[in-house]
C-alpha cells in the first residue's frame, strides 16, 4: 500500500493519509453507521466531499488561524467527518466526552476557548446545553434514523451547510509544529487537563507503531465504541483507519453492542479490561468453567468450541486484539489465550500519545505491559520508582497550564506518575500509581492495585476498590457481577472468604484484607464513580464510603453487606 510505504519513509500526517485514500479508493466504504437493522454507508469520496464542505464553512466564519474547535458526541460517522473537516480547515480539534454534565462541559469549553462546537449524538443534549458559553457557534450532526431526538433549532444543521457551501478544492498540509488536537484527560484525579499534541508527534507515533499494529492488513475493519475523544480509541480506530484505508463500523447503542460487533467482524479490536471481564462472564453464563475445561481437553471439540466462541463474539477475523487504559489481570489474559484469543496489552497515557509499550504477539511475557516501541526511551526514577518516558511523540504541554507542564516535563522526560520496573529485554512492568499508594497509620506503604488483582479470578466480583488509609488494615469494597447478584448470598460470602484466605498469605502483614464490603450500587460513568474509559475514580469511591469504613471495619464478620 502506497500510504503504508510512505509511512515507513516519511513523516506522513493524518492529512497525507486521508488525501491518499480519498484519491485512490473514492468508492470504497469508509464509515458504516448502524441504524436499526441497516447501515448508512459513507464512502471515502463522500467523506471527503462532506469534510471539504464543512472545512469551507469553518473558514467562512472568519475565525483566527488555528482556532480551537470543540466536538461533543458519541462515536458516529459524523464524529470522524467533523474531525477531518477541522484538520483540513487548519484549525485544532478539541473533542469532549459525551457524558459530561453541563458544569463539566462549561469548564472545558471555557478553558479551551472554543468559538465553535460540533454537537452530535448525545443522550441528553438539553441537559448539557446550559454548559455552552454564550457566543459559541454550534453545528449539529444530522440525525440517524426516525428515533433520533429532534434537532436543536439553535444549532446550524449539518445538512444546511452541505446545501449552501462548496467543497474546498485544494488539499492543504499542516506544518509539523502545528497543534493537531487538544485532548482533555478524563480526570481520574482533579480537573481535566488539555494535552496539546502536534502534527509531528502524531506522524512520528504512527511510524513507530505501524510495524506492530498490523496496519498492512487488506480490507482492515475497525469497531468504534469506546470514546473517540480518548487517545486509545483515537489512535487505534481513527488513526489506524486513516493509515490503512480500512472501514470503521460503529456501535449504535449499548443494547445493540453485541449485534453490531458480530456484524463488523473487526480485524483490529480494542477493549478495556472491564469489557473483557463482561465477555468472560457472558461466556461462563452459557458454558460454566468446569464444562468449558472438560470440552477444551478434547482435541476435536476444543477447536470447535474456540471457533464458536470467537465467532460468537465477532472476533473470528481479528488479527490485532488490544487492551489498555487500565491494568488487566494476568489470569484474565491467560483465560482468553486458552480460547485462542491472544490479547496484547498496551501501555501509555495521553501525554505520550498512549504509546510506550505493547506486548509482542509472538514474545509474550506475562506480568508486563510488553516491550517498548522503537523510539521510546524509558528510565526508572531511582528514588521513587516512577516511570519516565522520552520520545519524539510527547505532548507539547498542557494547554494554558505552564506550571502543570513544568511539573511533568523535565529535561525532555515525561514523569508519568506510574511506578514500574524495566527489565534488560525492554519489557516494562507497571506496579502502581504514585498517587494511588497510601501510608498506613504506622507508615507502611500499601499498593491497592496489587491487592485488587488478587480478586481477579472471583467471577462473583465485577468491580473492586481497596481503601482504608486511616484503618489498621485495608478494606476491599466490591461490586458484584451479574452472576454474583443472582447467586445465593451464602455462596457468594464463602467464595469471597476463600479469595481472601488465598490472597492474604501472599501479602505483607499490613496489606492483608481485613474486611470485604459488598456495596449495593454499581459504579458507573453516570454516577461519577468511573471515567468514560471505565477506570474507577478511586478518590471519588473512597470519599463516598469513607464515613462508613470504620463501622464496617469494626464488625465481627469478614464479609459485610451494605444495607
Amino acid at each position: 500500500m502506497e500510504a503504508i510505504h510512505s509511512l515507513q519513509t516519511d513523516l506522513a500526517t493524518h492529512a497525507h493519509h486521508f488525501y491518499h485514500w480519498e484519491r485512490q479508493q473514492p468508492a470504497k466504504i469508509y464509515l458504516r453507521q448502524p441504524v436499526g437493522n441497516h447501515y448508512i454507508d459513507y464512502s471515502w469520496g463522500e467523506v471527503g466531499r462532506q469534510a471539504r464542505i464543512m472545512a469551507t464553512y469553518l473558514n467562512s466564519l472568519g475565525l483566527p488561524p488555528r482556532s480551537n474547535i470543540g466536538l461533543v458526541s458519541k462515536n458516529c460517522a459524523h464524529w470522524i467527518i467533523a474531525d477531518i473537516a477541522i484538520l483540513l480547515s487548519g484549525h485544532v480539534s478539541v473533542p469532549f466526552y459525551p457524558t459530561l454534565t453541563a458544569d463539566q462541559l462549561r469548564q472545558v469549553m471555557e478553558h479551551s476557548g472554543c468559538p465553535v462546537l460540533f454537537v452530535g449524538k448525545l443522550d441528553n443534549w438539553p441537559a448539557m446545553k446550559p454548559g455552552v458559553p454564550n457566543g459559541v457557534h454550534g453545528i449539529s450532526f444530522p440525525p440517524y434514523g426516525p428515533a433520533a431526538p429532534a434537532p436543536d433549532p439553535g444549532l446550524m444543521p449539518w445538512e444546511d451547510v452541505l446545501k449552501n457551501y462548496e467543497p474546498m478544492l485544494d488539499s492543504p498540509l499542516r506544518r509539523p509544529d502545528d497543534i493537531y488536537t487538544i485532548v482533555y484527560t478524563s480526570g481520574t484525579t482533579g480537573s481535566p487537563k488539555g494535552v496539546m499534541l502536534d502534527m509531528k508527534a502524531a506522524a512520528t507515533f504512527l511510524k513507530a507503531v505501524a510495524p506492530v499494529a498490523r496496519l498492512d492488513v487488506k480490507d482492515a475493519r475497525y469497531f468504534s465504541y469506546l470514546p473517540l475523544c480518548h487517545i486509545a480509541e483515537r489512535n487505534v480506530v481513527e488513526a489506524g483507519s486513516l493509515t490503512s484505508g480500512g472501514t470503521i463500523y460503529f456501535a449504535e447503542s449499548l443494547d445493540t453492542f453485541a449485534k453490531n460487533l458480530v456484524a463488523a467482524r473487526p480485524t483490529h479490536f480494542l477493549a478495556v479490561p472491564r469489557i473483557w471481564t463482561k465477555f468472560q462472564l457472558g461466556i461462563l453464563a452459557k458454558l460454566p468453567q468446569k464444562k468449558l475445561d472438560r470440552l477444551l481437553r478434547i482435541p476435536l471439540l476444543s477447536d470447535f468450541i474456540k471457533r464458536k466462541i470467537r465467532k460468537g463474539l465477532g472476533l473470528n477475523d481479528a488479527v490485532f486484539i488490544l487492551t489498555g487504559a487500565a491494568p488487566m489481570p494476568i489470569s484474565l489474559i491467560q483465560w482468553f489465550r486458552r480460547l485462542g484469543i491472544t490479547i496484547q496489552e498496551a501501555y501509555g497515557m495521553t501525554e505520550n500519545l498512549g504509546a510506550v509499550s505493547m506486548m509482542p504477539v509472538d514474545e509474550i511475557k506475562d506480568g508486563t505491559v510488553g516491550k517498548l516501541y522503537d523510539g521510546m526511551d524509558v528510565k526508572i526514577d531511582p528514588d521513587t520508582g516512577e516511570v519516565l518516558t522520552r520520545a519524539d511523540w510527547l505532548m507539547r504541554g498542557y494547554y494554558r497550564e505552564p506550571e502543570m507542564t513544568a511539573a511533568v516535563l523535565r529535561d525532555g522526560w515525561l514523569y508519568t506518575g506510574d511506578v514500574g520496573e524495566l527489565d534488560e529485554n525492554g519489557y516494562l512492568k507497571i506496579t502502581s500509581r504514585v498517587k494511588d499508594m497510601y501510608k498506613t497509620p504506622k507508615g507502611e506503604y500499601v499498593v491497592p492495585a496489587q491487592i485488587e488483582f488478587g480478586f481477579a479470578d472471583n467471577n462473583f466480583v465485577e468491580q473492586i476498590c481497596v481503601a482504608g488509609q486511616n484503618l489498621p488494615q485495608p478494606v476491599a469494597l466490591v461490586v458484584l457481577s451479574e452472576m454474583g447478584r443472582h447467586a445465593d448470598r451464602m455462596l457468594v460470602a464463602q467464595s469471597l472468604e476463600q479469595t481472601v484466605s488465598a490472597l492474604n498469605p501472599r501479602l505483607h502483614t499490613y496489606e492483608r484484607i481485613r474486611k470485604v464490603v459488598v456495596v449495593k450500587d454499581t459504579w458507573t460513568v453516570e454516577n461519577n464513580m468511573m471515567t468514560p474509559t471505565m477506570k474507577i475514580k478511586r478518590n471519588v469511591v473512597e470519599k463516598q464510603y469513607e464515613p462508613r469504613l470504620e463501622p464496617w471495619y469494626s464488625r465481627e464478620e469478614t464479609i459485610v453487606w451494605e444495607e
